[in-house]
């Protein structure tokens, strides 16, 4: 059977509830000081890929920033989200749509995801995604990046994923700074070890006459 992406997370989160995924996380406490300290302005654009329904646009909000774009290919986890936000929803620009697919003029601060890249297996799928980043990041925009390190699990949500080290992570993203990476145990709602990794990079490049003839 041909893997659909969109019909496997609409599925999963109109069968689910949120503490019924092994992801779920009731305050992403990583993610929120990793961006603490690099001190963005509350206006700065931040992209939270494939969100689900994460509690970091909740959090977000909370603390000041007032330009968030949150993306996911499930309509029915962004949804959920905007209800659980009210009508601070109405702050929130939100898109439905496969990462890959998706087009807009914007270019952005901070790009955030925690667990779409190791769900990308193919070569040329994980190369995509490194063009993307430097596509939608501005100049000395920040990316933070969290996947299954190698001694995390193999399989997620019934998927095979690619786990990462902090080396494999570094060529990844050869062509940015990196700051820092580290390890950290994720323990599902049911108490579950999971080890993760997280990769704190900056886009460096300045020039960009050169990222438009190496990227479009």
């Amino acid at each position: 059977m041909t893997y659909d992406a969109k019909e496997h997370w609409e599925n999963i989160y109109q069968t689910k509830k949120s503490n019924e995924v092994s992801w779920h996380q009731k305050k992403p406490k990583t993610s929120l000081n990793l961006i603490s300290g690099i001190n963005l302005d509350k206006g700065a654009k931040i992209i939270d890929i494939g969100a689900g329904d994460s509690k970091l646009v909740d959090n977000l909000l909370a603390v000041g920033f007032r330009n968030i774009t949150v993306l996911d290919v499930s309509s029915n986890a962004l949804n959920r989200v905007k209800k659980r936000l009210g009508n601070r929803a109405n702050d929130v620009k939100w898109i439905v749509s496969d990462l890959m697919e998706f087009k807009t003029n914007n270019r952005y601060d901070l790009w955030h995801d925690r667990a779409v890249l190791h769900f990308l297996t193919e070569e040329e799928e994980i190369n995509r995604y490194v063009e993307r980043v430097r596509q939608l990041l501005k100049p000395n925009g920040y990316l933070i990046v969290s996947t299954f390190s190698e001694n995390g699990p193999k399989k997620c949500s019934g998927l095979y994923i690619k786990q990462y080290s902090e080396d494999s992570m570094k060529k990844l993203f050869s062509g940015f700074e990196h700051i820092k990476s580290f390890e950290e145990e994720h323990l599902t709602p049911w108490g579950d070890s999971q080890i993760f990794i997280y990769g704190l990079f900056k886009e460096v490049i300045k020039d960009e006459s050169r990222r438009f003839r190496l990227y479009c």
